[in-house]
């Protein structure tokens, strides 16, 4: 593996190679103090590549802003930020390894990557060295239920997704009463559709269908065949994206047409639209973050429409999803956290994480004592005319619900 000590002048050409340290490379800073080492296995290739690209889009952009700002003060010092990253090829054993590797090359904080199973490997090295993991896009109560006290996590636990769910949808679907359940057996997906069936039947309705498929599922129709045969009212999927694509081209061919169609999380990634075009239509689904909901508060993106503009010029245009959300949240945070360590020693950090409670433009961040951010009401979005439009909560709702079919 090569190393740089600088970033490539331009966002759009990120890297799929092995190790980067990311720094911003602009005119003279007013920063005295050594770098602070922010340590980031990523899935630059592989089969969660494009998620590892999304949080490497924020983590340059946030690098950039930081530093041009003449970089984070710690103890009356003035530190620039730096990341030390590496390509763990969206293999989870060599995410560990890589996570250890960061800490050996001086990180004094890591950002765990992408999704609840690869955050859990990562943070159990981090317990052991005693250095902080943030886990931006890691929801699962299952990988804080270990007693680590060096993890935290920025979204909200699953469970508080699904029970709102299940209460929207009775509230709006007539005659609702039946679901079939479908998850992808990893840790995320699977935690999903476990919380779904739990939140379904206390809300009183029959869990028809409920079985997971493998990782690397390339065929759905034996399944999506005995959910046809079960008529559900409503369809619940769990999966990543190509996952979730193939599913509902086949849920299509099959001719399985529930009132509604959910599909976690989908259609929360322009990637989903962009693949299905007309068939994205009609599908709901759950997430963390919009940008439309306004929020201020610290950091270098001190309202949700600063980062929001950042990012279209970064990015050539799109829009942000929840990775890149939670994220960008994540480090404005940790601009906070620093200033109160007023320490790089990873427990000084640890606990000063501990303390958070503070409002970002992602939403609050106030961790519980499992390290999870504290429960909020999350965004329910459908697609409709291709196009993400935001059902609840009501104060930031662009649009009704629209049954499948109608």
């Amino acid at each position: 593996m090569t190393k740089s000590v600088k970033l490539s002048p331009t966002i759009a050409g990120l890297l799929s190679g092995a190790a980067l340290a990311l720094a911003a490379t602009g005119g003279a800073l007013a920063q005295d103090g050594e770098p602070i080492k922010i340590g980031a296995p990523l899935a630059l290739t592989g089969g969660l590549a494009d998620e590892g690209q999304k949080q490497r889009l924020v983590y340059e952009m946030w690098a950039e802003k930081v530093n041009a700002a003449g970089g984070i003060e710690v103890d009356g010092v003035k530190h620039p930020v730096e990341f030390i990253e590496y390509d763990y090829q969206t293999d989870g054993p060599r995410a560990g390894q890589l996570a250890e590797r960061v800490i050996n090359e001086g990180a004094q904080i890591i950002m765990a990557p992408f999704g609840s199973g690869h955050s859990k490997i990562t943070a159990t090295v981090g317990q052991r060295y005693q250095i902080p993991v943030v886990a931006c896009v890691a929801s699962s109560e299952s990988v804080y239920d270990q007693g680590n006290p060096y993890l935290f996590g920025t979204l909200s636990p699953n469970s508080n997704m699904t029970k709102a769910m299940v209460a929207y949808l009775k509230e709006k679907v007539p005659g609702l009463s039946t679901v079939a359940i479908y998850g992808k057996d990893d840790v995320f997906p699977k935690s999903m559709a476990s919380a779904t069936a739990a939140a379904a039947e206390d809300g009183g309705l029959k869990v028809v269908y409920n079985e997971l498929y493998p990782a690397g599922a390339i065929d759905h129709s034996s399944a999506i065949s005995s959910i046809k045969s079960q008529n559900p009212d409503w369809v619940y999927v769990t999966g990543y994206t190509q996952d979730l694509i193939l599913a509902r081209r086949q849920l299509a061919n099959l001719g399985v047409e529930p009132k509604v169609l959910t599909m976690v999380t989908g259609p929360a990634y322009v990637e989903f639209t962009e693949g299905l075009g007309e068939l994205a239509d009609g599908v709901t689904s759950q997430t963390w973050w919009h940008h439309t909901v306004a929020y201020e508060g610290v950091g270098v993106w001190p309202t949700t429409a600063s980062f929001y503009e950042d990012f279209k010029e970064a990015s050539g245009g799109q829009d942000p999803d929840y990775v890149h959300g939670s994220c960008a949240g994540a480090l404005v945070m940790l601009e906070d956290v620093f200033k109160r360590a007023g320490s790089l020693e990873g427990p000084a950090l640890r606990d000063a994480l501990a303390a958070t409670d503070i409002q970002t433009f992602y939403g609050p961040i106030d961790f519980g004592e499992n390290g999870m951010n504290q429960a909020r009401d999350l965004p329910i979005i459908q697609v409709q005319d291709e196009d993400i439009k935001v059902l609840y909560p009501e104060s930031i709702a662009t649009a009704d619900l629209e049954l499948m079919g109608d």
